[in-house]
């Protein structure tokens, strides 16, 4: 029995988690839900207990949390709130594999502490490895543990690295759809609202993590993720625009063999693998069919277009502390994004100004890592003219 704690439940990823869970129950793959957390979906979260009957849920949003004590009642329910909620059941001894499915610089402080108890970490978010990369793989050969990621490019990386042993990586590439603006001009771009910044192509996820597709950042946070994951330098990793968003991603080798991983654009596989890796186990997920697609075709991107992607690349080559303000002014912005205070094109305008004020720090741990991110959220994005 493998006991899971998903954390971000209620989300796009954690919804397609619970599937999968019952997905491996219906297929002899006996897992347990333990714990589950959202910040202020409570009833979503209702269902879901409904449905798994946890042990325990964390409502991050305490004035949420007293209404869901109010309004439902579990038997044995353990409810508990904030953010101490959220690393207190992260530490328990009780379960085996954290599902860190939270949104941005959240999932670090509880993925820290459930690596410091042993756990297995399936990851989907990709803020803990950008801000804290060099600590977190430490804390994880401390104790022997292990982290799988859940995006599906870097599951498509792992998966082509199974089998390779040493084989030398001349690079990887990872694949990215282009979202919605690929073919919009820098003016249609700089008028996006936020319904079309929302309207992705491909996949179904949530709002930060869409605009962060829209803006290409989605990719630079995975470019400086697979740095941490795959223990590569910032030339041997390589973006290509793939719309069909069907290859996940690719490997080539030094012999010049590429491979590659293929499947449709569905977050569940991914997942899925992340549980039970480094088996396989059978689904019941649509299948894809290459008689529905032509052709696969392929672009580089535009880092004109998409600063934020180029943003990225800078400061996995600079390193330092420069992630940590890249990833928390970029939260920052796409919050005043979405509230409409300010243009789709002002996102990365405000990351390079707050790096521009930053003196990075050579030497740092997480207080350092903590603070930097308070300091940085304290400045408010401008809209131009």
């Amino acid at each position: 029995m493998n006991n899971l704690t998903i954390l971000g439940s209620t989300g796009s990823i954690g919804c397609s988690a619970l599937k999968v869970v019952t997905n491996l129950n219906r297929n002899n793959y006996p897992v347990k839900v333990k714990y589950l957390s959202t910040n202020s979906r409570i009833e979503a979260l209702a269902e879901q207990v409904r449905e798994f009957n946890p042990s325990g849920v964390v409502i991050t949003d305490e004035t949420k949390a007293k209404e869901f004590r109010k309004k439902f009642s579990f038997e044995k329910l353990e409810v508990l709130s904030g953010e101490a909620g959220l690393k207190e059941i992260a530490s328990r001894e009780d379960y085996d594999t954290l599902v860190c499915a939270l949104v941005g610089f959240s999932g670090l402080a509880p993925v820290i502490n459930a690596i410091k108890a042993g756990k297995k970490i399936a990851l989907a978010n990709k803020e803990t490895l950008v801000v804290a990369g060099s600590i977190v793989n430490e804390l994880l050969r401390k104790h022997k543990t292990d982290l799988i990621p859940i995006d599906s490019e870097h599951s498509a990386i792992l998966q082509c690295l199974l089998g390779e042993g040493k084989n030398k990586i001349e690079k990887i590439i990872l694949t990215a759809s282009g979202g919605p603006f690929r073919t919009k001009s820098y003016e249609e771009m700089r008028n996006a609202s936020v319904e079309d910044a929302l309207n992705h192509p491909n996949w179904k996820m949530g709002a930060k993590i869409t605009v962060d597709s829209a803006t290409m950042m989605n990719k630079g946070l995975e470019v400086i993720e697979a740095k941490w994951l795959f223990d590569l330098p910032e030339s041997k990793i390589e973006v290509l625009i793939h719309p069909q968003s069907i290859i996940h991603s690719m490997v080539e080798f030094e012999d010049s063999s590429i491979k590659a991983q293929l499947g449709i654009p569905d977050m569940k596989i991914p997942i899925q693998f992340a549980l039970t890796y480094p088996e396989r186990v059978i689904s019941d997920f649509p299948k894809m069919n290459f008689k529905n697609y032509s052709s696969l075709t392929f672009e580089e991107p535009d880092y004109k277009k998409f600063e934020c992607l180029k943003i990225a690349f800078d400061v996995l080559r600079e390193g330092k502390t420069y992630p940590v303000v890249m990833n928390a002014a970029n939260e920052v912005a796409i919050d005043y994004f979405l509230k409409g205070e300010i243009f789709f094109t002002d996102i990365p305008k405000h990351i390079l100004s707050c790096l521009e004020k930053h003196t990075p720090l050579e030497s740092f741990g997480l207080e350092e890592i903590f603070e930097i991110d308070r300091q940085t959220r304290e400045i408010s994005p401008v809209k131009t003219a």
